[in-house]
């Protein structure tokens, strides 16, 4: 319990939500404050997005390099309704490797990069998007880096920014929908509270079961994995050893499974024991593996219910409610 001394905002008693929250319209205010994790650091980040070489082209075309390869996950993290871009370059002649206990290891040098933006009109990509932030996770010397860079009016560049930010966002959904939000760019120590497993950082979307899904690359469809593997940036092993976490939004799958996908991508990261230490500390873990009977969803489904209804969850990475999430894992659990 040491750690508890670098919180300043932090109520114990608040055994599911450990945060507090003041609802406004749709939007909703964070009251927590997050501490300084002091986590060790590998590297120094460049000033300027555009020194990694990540886009080729036009940047705001978001083209990757040739040395950069998209991933696509089947179950993603909600973020404001914001689209987003996922690339990893791996160092030549090394590769990712599947771990015995199914987990990937990344080589030192693999850089790995999420890119946010907003389509103008969600309907008509066409007409142009809005980039706001990419953020980086570097490793090097067996350490994961992270930080986050904001990009210019003018979308030819983003700049270092490990204290956060905010940045009005207006944009049309697929509805015909005028949409707006004050984004909210996390500092570093946000990004720190989610992206870490036994008090260092750690990617969180990759896994090999959720990249074991189909894709389209070069007019063909197939297997990402297998995709992977024939680049020679993933080991060799049978792709059909690898299980699989379904899209949320496939309304083809099951209640339970799309339930689960969801808490598993927004919630897992914290709610699980090798995750921040107060949240960890909660008796509810929400990763997909598990059998639900040892989660604790069965048992804490009206706090969860509560948190998310009254926007108190998840507390970092949003500003909206999700209205589709929110109503499938209520759907979810009237299932239970």
């Amino acid at each position: 319990m040491a750690k508890l001394k670098n919180y300043s905002v932090v109520t114990l008693g608040l055994i599911l939500l450990i945060t507090s929250a003041c609802k406004k319209d749709e939007h909703y205010i964070n009251t927590v404050e997050i501490p300084d994790f002091n986590f060790p650091k590998t590297i120094t980040f460049e000033h300027n997005l555009s020194t990694y070489g990540i886009y080729q082209g036009a940047v705001n075309e978001l083209v990757p390099a040739i040395e950069f390869q998209l991933l696509e996950l089947s179950s993603v993290l909600f973020t404001d309704y914001s689209q987003k871009q996922r690339l990893i370059k791996v160092p030549s002649g090394t590769q990712l490797t599947r771990l015995a206990d199914g987990s990937i290891d990344f080589p030192d040098g693999t850089i790995l990069v999420k890119t946010f933006y907003y389509y103008h009109d969600a309907s008509d990509p066409s007409l142009g998007k809005r980039i706001i932030e990419s953020r980086l996770l570097i490793k090097e010397s067996n350490t994961w880096n992270a930080a986050t860079y904001i990009w210019n009016e003018a979308q030819t560049d983003a700049t270092l920014e490990l204290n956060g930010s905010d940045t009005q966002v207006n944009w049309i959904d697929q509805n015909g929908t005028n949409r707006s939000t004050n984004y909210h760019i996390p500092t570093e120590n946000e990004c720190m509270a989610c992206h870490q497993v036994n008090s260092s950082i750690f990617p969180i979307g990759p896994s090999l079961r959720n990249l074991n899904r189909s894709v389209e690359r070069d007019g063909n469809i197939l297997n990402q994995l297998d995709h992977l593997q024939s680049l020679g940036i993933l080991n060799s092993f049978p792709v059909n050893q690898v299980t699989q976490i379904v899209d949320y939004n496939d309304p083809l799958a099951s209640i339970s499974e799309r339930g689960r996908a969801y808490l598993d991508m927004n919630c897992a990261h914290c709610h699980n024991p090798k995750g921040w230490d107060i949240p960890a500390q909660v008796d509810i873990d929400f990763r997909y593996e598990l059998p639900v009977d040892q989660t604790g969803i069965i048992y804490e489904k009206d706090k969860i219910s509560n948190a998310l209804t009254h926007g108190k969850m998840p507390f970092i990475g949003t500003t909206l409610k999700d209205e589709e999430g929110i109503t499938l894992v209520l759907q979810y659990l009237e299932s239970l």
